[in-house]
């Protein structure tokens, strides 16, 4: 990927440009329509930019093995989170469910026995997405999984700008481990995982890992991170990976 915008003194990269670019190269109409839907500038004040929390639970960690059981979509500004709005998919996979993951989410051989497969809601998550700046919690699984099922779908892999949550709260403790002194005074490491980070803010604990309520999390965090270290009016270009 290529291009720079500038805010300030910082360089930022052009999400913008590069969608333009992508929409000329993609030849799946879907994704056409969804790289032309474009982004904002990466100089836009944060509280201008319009949000959407994303969530994934998969049947594994591994994109080319594993694959997405079921999508969660909640789109919020730093005000207002819009759960008229939330869309939710239990989807069959391509692989079959292990005893691990089921245990993992909850979502069991019967809750995706008459689900819709991935290529069946793919039209509605393209438009749900399209021209939006995606807010996740460890875009790695994000990421790589929606891009895994778009090339099986279509052929072709999915890009779109993130905010990443967790990377927020490294950048603010990269030494997570204590020190020789600090493993000596009973310190423990820093955890950034979604609830962890979220107790550092006051937020409320929420049952972990079904893809809606982990999308409400996220956003909520985001909403506290910018609250308390960032502000209204930072260039999201600063916060996106």
């Amino acid at each position: 990927m290529s291009g720079l915008a500038k805010a300030g003194t910082a360089e930022l990269f052009d999400w913008a440009g590069h969608l333009a670019k992508l929409a000329e190269s993609a030849s799946d109409p879907r994704l056409q329509a969804f790289y032309r839907a474009g982004t904002v500038s990466a100089d836009t004040p944060l509280e201008q930019v319009p949000l959407l929390a994303l969530d994934v639970e998969t049947t594994g960690l591994d994109a080319n093995q594993h694959a997405i059981v079921s999508l969660g979509l909640l789109p919020f500004n730093l005000r207002r989170i819009r759960c008229g709005q939330a869309l939710y998919w239990v989807v069959k996979p391509a692989c079959e469910l292990s005893s691990e993951s089921v245990t993992y989410h909850h979502i069991t051989h019967s809750d995706i026995r008459h689900a819709p497969r991935m290529g069946q809601i793919l039209d509605e998550l393209l438009t749900a997405m399209a021209g939006k700046v995606m807010v996740v919690h460890y875009q790695n699984i994000e990421r790589s999984f929606l891009d895994q099922a778009l090339r099986q779908q279509v052929g072709e892999g999915l890009q779109f700008p993130v905010i990443d949550t967790m990377q927020l709260e490294a950048r603010l403790y990269p030494k997570r481990q204590p020190g020789w002194l600090g493993r000596l005074l009973g310190r423990q490491p820093v955890s950034i995982r979604l609830a962890d980070s979220r107790l550092r803010y006051n937020l409320p604990q929420y049952q972990a890992h079904h893809a809606l309520t982990d999308a409400l999390a996220t956003a909520e965090l985001l909403q506290a991170q910018v609250a308390a270290r960032y502000s209204a009016d930072t260039p999201v270009g600063e916060l996106l990976s």
